[in-house]
């Protein structure tokens, strides 16, 4: 049908009937089969727990593609997902971020189910976690983390994750509860306009921060968390990823708000300059003379550099705007989730 409308000119009233008939054949056939949803499990040794992770999240979402991306596992990993009907792929690059990036780039979906493959997540809880993205035409659903057991957290990271959620409180006004919490939906906007730069576990982070940059609708779903099955053990180092997920936060900091950031240094700096220059300037109002060289050489190289740290201020914020429109006409390039789905309501 779609061929025969292209033969024909553009003026010519059957075409244009031809063209509408399609356009709604297509709005049909999405509605009738609905989004395509994909699961996503970033994996690294999770022989103990991947098998029932899949075969769960094959139960709660029938219709969904499970793909299970190994990220160099040195147990049975590959062979337990394959074995519970996973589509298994790999990615040499080691760390969350590297993973993720590649899911993203790999897979066309509609609808986008990204949790981890320690069974610590709730899978029957998928469905209704799909639901409210699509009704409400959400780009990320976070399912933020109530604990159940109390063996589900490692020592420290109740007191890190309280810590960094404050940080990014107060750095990006965020309203999450949970910036850390790996069980999340997107739409393929949000995916296909994400540009990941993270290696390590600090992606949970840079996913929430696109979300708040380009102020995107969002919600978080309270869910529990459980503790991992025996044999299964963390990958997370408490300190290391803490201190790598300290500096990705102001990282992002300085690229979402550079003339905030710079702009804190300046003024910090101009003050240091203005405590050393006083004492110089009234010696010389009192006796013409400056007797202390370098306090007043100092403290003139203190203010030049906080006025270059605040010229670069405003050029990086430039830039950062511009980066962040490229990503928002990105953004804009694909269909809400219901337009895409056909299912207005």
């Amino acid at each position: 049908m779609a061929e025969v409308a292209h033969t024909l000119p553009t003026s010519n009233p059957a075409h244009a009937a031809l063209a509408d008939l399609e356009a709604r054949l297509s709005e049909f056939r999405a509605a009738a089969h609905g989004p395509r949803v994909v699961v996503l499990l970033p994996c690294y040794n999770e022989e103990a727990a991947i098998g029932g992770t899949v075969a769960a999240f094959k139960a709660a979402l029938p219709d969904a593609d499970i793909y299970v991306y190994d990220n160099n596992s040195t147990d049975r990993t590959i062979a337990m997902a394959t074995a519970a009907g996973a589509i298994v792929r790999r990615e040499p690059f080691q760390g969350k971020g590297n993973v993720v990036r590649r899911m993203f780039a790999d897979i066309d979906a509609d609808v986008y189910v990204m949790a981890d493959g320690d069974m610590t997540y709730d899978p029957t809880a998928a469905p209704a976690l799909v639901s409210r993205l699509v009704d409400g035409q959400l780009d990320m659903v976070v399912g933020s983390r109530v604990e159940t057991a109390q063996a589900a957290y490692r020592r420290g990271h109740r007191f890190g994750n309280r810590l960094f959620n404050v940080i990014t409180t107060r750095l990006f006004d965020s309203h999450f509860t949970d910036i850390f919490s790996g069980y999340r939906v997107f739409s393929r906007r949000f995916v296909k306009s994400f540009p990941a730069s993270s290696a390590g576990f600090e992606i949970e982070s840079e996913l929430t921060v696109h979300a708040l940059d380009l102020k995107l609708r969002t919600a978080e779903v309270p869910l529990p968390y459980g503790k991992r099955p025996e044999n299964s053990v963390s990958k997370l180092n408490t300190y290391r990823d803490g201190i790598r997920i300290l500096w990705m936060l102001i990282g992002m900091y300085r690229m979402v708000q550079p003339l905030r950031f710079y702009g804190v240094i300046a003024s910090g700096l101009a003050l240091a300059s203005v405590v050393l220059g006083i004492p110089v300037l009234q010696t010389w109002f009192e006796t013409g003379l400056v007797p202390r060289f370098p306090t007043a050489i100092m403290a003139a190289a203190i203010a030049q550099l906080s006025v270059l740290l605040l010229v670069c201020g405003l050029i990086v914020d430039s830039v950062s705007d511009a980066r962040r429109e490229m990503k928002r006409m990105r953004y804009l390039d694909l269909a809400a989730p219901a337009q895409a789905y056909g299912m207005h309501r």
